[in-house]
């Protein structure tokens, strides 16, 4: 017989993180092409020429199909710990704010503000993958693979070049975290009961899809030269520079197959991490379950 949810003991860390890293891989797999499009989109500079069909017909016809999957190494072996430390520490941060503010379970502010936190505590582990994963994706990119890219960092900006387009990604995944976990609270309060587990299943779904930028991309995929400034370094005032030289709609470019891949692939994630979950509870049994 299952304890009542209410007197279930929570999972231990480990177990969070294992089934955040196992959601991440499958939604990286799925989804990866979609990304691959939004980033050409987001480093070309001027009026984008086509949308994203257009944009998929050209890599394929001129550089082959398997260049939709160029780059993949980088966010495969970062999706693992990157997945796991946004549920792990969005697991961390809530019982830490349940404890500060005395409250017995969550709420909107809290579930807002826990995402927020993991969101922040996720971008320092994502930073020096995605900088990999984007000078290979750049269509000039003449890099043999992720080590070199790696190398050419090191040895002209030294470690710290790894982590080009901080600032940006962590106001990033701050927001989008926040706005994620929220909408996931919101959307399964306003979803009737689940009475089964697939019911439940499909809650998880429906929230995560529900819950599921420009700047990152161009700070990161910039080669940055020996005393010179580089034209995008910080996060606002690269927003300044892109909507006087380009007007406002290059700051969306690529807005479509992100969208296209996060509320999807948003679903997917809470998808696989809920019934990850739900196998470890089967697994260790009383008073998990």
């Amino acid at each position: 017989m299952s304890t009542p949810p209410a007197e279930r003991k929570p999972l231990p860390f480990v177990a969070n993180f294992a089934a955040g890293a196992i959601a991440g891989i499958s939604e990286i797999l799925t989804f990866y092409p979609l990304d691959v499009v939004k980033t050409r989109m987001q480093l070309e500079t001027g009026k984008t020429s086509q949308g994203v069909v257009g944009s998929f017909k050209t890599i394929i016809k001129e550089e082959g199909f398997g260049r939709l999957y160029r780059g993949l190494v980088p966010p495969l072996l970062m999706e693992a710990p990157k997945r796991a430390t946004k549920f792990a520490a969005n697991d961390f941060w809530g019982k830490r704010f349940l404890n500060l503010t005395g409250e017995k379970k969550m709420t909107q502010g809290l579930a807002v503000a826990t995402g927020c936190a993991a969101g922040v505590t996720e971008s320092f582990v994502v930073v020096p993958f995605e900088l990999v994963k984007i000078k290979l994706q750049d269509k000039s990119s003449t890099f043999a693979g992720p080590m070199a890219v790696v190398k050419q960092v090191v040895q002209k900006e030294g470690l710290l070049g790894l982590y080009a387009g901080m600032e940006a990604t962590m106001w990033r995944h701050l927001w989008w975290n926040g706005g994620y976990f929220g909408c996931i609270f919101q959307v399964r309060s306003l979803l009737p009961k689940a009475e089964t587990s697939n019911a439940r299943l499909m809650n998880d779904l429906i929230a995560g899809t529900v819950g599921g930028l420009v700047i990152k991309s161009r700070i990161q995929g910039s080669s940055k030269v020996p005393g010179v400034v580089p034209k995008y370094n910080w996060t606002y005032p690269a927003l300044v520079t892109i909507f006087r030289e380009e007007g406002p709609a290059a700051l969306y470019k690529g807005f479509v197959p992100k969208v296209m891949r996060l509320a999807p692939g948003g679903g997917v994630l809470l998808l696989v991490v809920e019934f990850t979950l739900g196998l470890f509870r089967q697994a260790l049994g009383p008073p998990y379950i």
